[in-house]
């Protein structure tokens, strides 16, 4: 895909990965559609863009909201052709914990807004791009998905979690086997530890036995590093149906 002809639309767009690929996609020349619920960093990013970003608040878990979202998209660019998933929430919570048992309704609201929420991206997203024109190579769209390396690792407390990003990976081939047919791509990144709000919060100390967990580079990822990778699967039209794990060869330990 030509990058500067990609009009993209990036859940979680206001801040940590979904930021810094609203920006690169912005830099290499691109138009980008940002979806979020924090409407005042949002805003703050689309007009410190200019007219190449527009800011839209979205919630993932509505139909009716992410409609919206993309009908504005193709209204003021045109078109829409590379969904970047980048939307999620976190939480520890043990199975058996001191507080007592894991609560259903936690679990569930990990699942809707993690994996639920994305498909829910996917599904309506794939329709609104399966009528594009083809470019020269059959291509009509990418899709990139977030999951995360606790989908493979998943610690002591993350069973919520990781089974929201694990059932991203699983839908990953499925779903870019059928959308095949249509000329569109289905990716997922599996980012390892990587500098983003939820890691922020946490004193420089932490941060940086964190980063000394992975082999090499011995950091916590950047954010336009998860941005570089979705430029090269934007412009590689081979890679398909598969995850790409984006984390420095760190393995997760149980705690």
């Amino acid at each position: 895909m030509d990058l500067k002809q990609v009009v993209g639309f990036v859940t979680g767009g206001a801040s940590g990965l979904g930021e810094a690929t609203v920006r690169r996609i912005v830099n290499d020349g691109g138009k980008v559609m940002i979806l979020d619920l924090a409407v005042e960093r949002g805003e703050r990013l689309a007009s410190e863009l200019g007219g190449k970003a527009l800011f839209q608040k979205m919630d993932v878990c509505s139909a009716e909201s992410v409609q919206e979202a993309l009908e504005r998209t193709v209204e003021e660019f045109g078109q829409l052709n590379a969904v970047v998933n980048c939307a999620g929430i976190a939480a520890a919570e043990k199975v058996i914990g001191k507080k007592g048992l894991h609560g259903l309704e936690s679990f569930s609201k990990i699942i809707e807004v993690n994996l639920i929420g994305s498909f829910n991206v996917i599904r309506l997203a794939a329709a609104q791009m399966a009528g594009n024109e083809p470019n020269v190579g059959g291509e009509r769209g990418v899709i990139i998905n977030t999951a995360s390396v606790a989908a493979y690792e998943g610690q002591i407390g993350q069973a919520a979690y990781s089974a929201s990003k694990g059932g991203i990976v699983g839908m990953t081939l499925p779903i870019a086997r059928e959308m095949a047919v249509h000329g569109i791509r289905v990716m997922t990144i599996a980012p390892g530890l990587f500098e983003t709000p939820m890691f922020n919060t946490l004193p420089e100390e932490a941060r940086k036995s964190l980063g000394a967990m992975i082999p090499f580079p011995s950091r916590l990822g950047y954010p336009e590093e998860y941005a570089l990778l979705v430029r090269s699967i934007l412009e590689n039209p081979m890679l398909n149906g598969t995850t790409i794990r984006l984390d420095g060869a760190i393995r997760m330990q149980p705690r």
